[in-house]
């Protein structure tokens, strides 16, 4: 007879503030209940910060009141299979109300779906995949205290030159890369190319495009969390941390994103070579990308990622085209008419990062605006071009001021967002580090 330990459960899931999944192991016995609609979770859970603390200071729901429950209503739509857990094991996300029956506030997917009704009352439809970087690591993380490639990939202790494409890292991560793909395809996620990417133990795992933004976020946390679980069963960690080296390229998440409307027609689609809309668009991502950047880059450790000569973009510009660009435009005619944009890290909540882009499309798609000059591949962004910032504090302090975000966020998920992000940047910078003592204390 199987112990309890090995017994097949039901997992229902919330997606917190920062992308982490929280929730409750339901043993399939009383999988009823999960139905029902009765499982029960502190409303403070969508609240926590980095850390993992309550923001009773910020949102007065934790003891100030009694930490009041919230109930966790599942989307069997997101209905899966665990492969890494005992056999008959699934998981379902869920999406937080109220006992009055309104979603939470704070609940990331309520946030989305909020929005996508916007679209549905134009009669539009977004389209959207996502395209996922992250890093495989050594498991001895915790000891070290420090990110290593696999061993499979290092030479002397040192990692084998660039691996952009080859093969041959691909091949020496066969097993860990194939357990990925397996356990994508048992929880029928769309997962399309897998690619070596520059940094040594990089790879990007494409999603293919879904007319439904909720379900293509749902698609992106599940791979994070089969990424990381494939890991552990191999022995290696992997993870989502924008910069984990300063000598190696960030991880990265792109979003390819159209619009159809309901005849199944793509509204991107620059018939004739006319790309007003498109063009429109574009500029409302540009528009409400420096008010938006806490979301493309919500921690310390995601600044790092926008430096000068890498793939992340420094400048808040687009082009045809032209990877360098901040929004990209692959294609400007047909069927597959889309916008790329190329800002977020890994690190990112996909429910917050899909928000903040067709918020910004949204913009673009109710008013006609003007993006400026294309940026041409060789040459240099348009004198004037915004730049996006290098600095954590100054994102949260634009995100906080913006109306753009309390109208596409709302107001008080604005105010906890921005609270919470502000404590975690003076934490920051409060924080005394290696660098300093290694390079001012000898010297001052």
């Amino acid at each position: 007879m199987a112990s309890d330990s090995a017994s097949p459960r039901i997992e229902i899931l919330l997606v917190g503030m920062n992308g982490d999944l929280r929730g409750k192991q339901i043993p399939l016995t009383a999988e009823k209940k999960v139905w029902d609609g009765t499982v029960r979770l502190p409303s403070s859970t969508q609240s926590l910060d980095i850390w993992g603390y309550d923001n009773d200071e910020i949102t007065g729901l934790s003891m100030t009141i009694g930490d009041p429950d919230g109930l966790c209503i599942p989307d069997k739509r997101s209905l899966a299979p665990m492969p890494w857990a005992p056999e008959g094991s699934k998981q379902v996300l869920s999406t937080m109300h109220e006992f009055d029956g309104t979603p939470s506030f704070m609940d990331p997917r309520a946030i989305l779906a909020a929005l996508l009704k916007r679209f549905d009352e134009r009669g539009l439809t977004p389209v959207v995949a996502t395209e996922l970087e992250f890093y495989v690591i050594e498991d001895d993380w915790r000891e070290t205290g420090r990110p290593r490639p696999p061993a499979s990939l290092m030479y002397r202790g040192e990692p084998n030159g660039f691996q952009l494409y080859d093969m041959r890292a691909v091949d020496a991560l066969d097993d860990y890369l194939q357990t990925v793909r397996a356990w994508a395809k048992a929880q029928d996620l769309p997962a399309d190319a897998t690619t070596a990417e520059f940094g040594p133990g990089q790879f990007e795992i494409n999603l293919l495009h879904r007319a439904d933004a909720l379900a293509a976020a749902d698609d992106c946390i599940y791979l994070k969390r089969i990424a990381e679980q494939a890991a552990r069963k191999h022995g290696l960690k992997s993870t989502c941390m924008a910069k984990p080296y300063a000598d190696h390229a960030g991880s990265g998440l792109h979003v390819h994103a159209s619009i159809i409307d309901r005849d199944g027609n793509n509204v991107l689609d620059a018939k004739g070579g006319d790309p007003v809309r498109l063009k429109s668009v574009c500029a409302g991502m540009l528009d409400t990308m420096r008010d938006a950047q806490l979301i493309f880059a919500p921690f310390a450790n995601s600044y790092r990622r926008f430096q000068p000569g890498s793939f992340a973009p420094v400048d808040i510009d687009w082009g045809y085209g032209h990877r360098g660009t901040a929004v990209r435009i692959p294609d400007a005619q047909g069927p597959a008419a889309r916008i790329e944009h190329r800002v977020a890290g890994a690190d990112v909540n996909p429910y917050l990062l899909l928000t903040a882009i067709l918020g910004g499309m949204l913009l673009g798609l109710d008013e006609t605006l003007d993006p400026g000059p294309a940026t041409e591949p060789g040459k240099e962004p348009a004198a004037g071009t915004k730049k996006l910032t290098h600095d954590f504090l100054t994102a949260v302090e634009e995100f906080s001021a913006s109306p753009f975000i309390a109208d596409v966020f709302g107001a008080r998920y604005q105010k906890l967002y921005g609270d919470t992000k502000r404590k975690e940047a003076i934490t920051y910078l409060r924080t005394v580090s290696d660098f300093d003592y290694q390079t001012y204390l000898p010297r001052i």
